[in-house]
């Protein structure tokens, strides 16, 4: 299982939740797609990141490549004040003695 996690910086008084639900909507219908869960930073609120889980990174890979998923990116140019972070983490089992 991977978690990648998408950060986003805002530009003043705008809103995200469009592109996020767009972005959800379509993510949920690719293979691997577990799970994805939105952060706002609570001493600066323009700080967003989405941690997806996917099962495997190239789950991933395939849904961050999509055309789709540029296009909703590209849209979004009005409301990032630069474009998003992307950092892919995989999960490590914690292991009994």
């Amino acid at each position: 299982m991977v978690k990648v996690i998408v950060g986003y910086r805002l530009k003043a008084g705008k809103d995200i939740h469009p592109m996020l639900m767009k972005l959800a909507s379509h993510a949920i219908t690719y293979p691997g797609f577990i799970s994805v869960e939105y952060l706002m930073n609570i001493q600066d609120n323009s700080i967003i990141f989405a941690q997806y889980t996917w099962n495997k990174i190239e789950d991933w890979q395939l849904w961050e490549n999509t055309n789709i998923r540029k296009k909703i990116l590209q849209e979004a140019d009005a409301i990032l004040s630069e474009p998003p972070r992307v950092k892919a983490y995989s999960v490590l089992p914690i292991r009994r003695r």
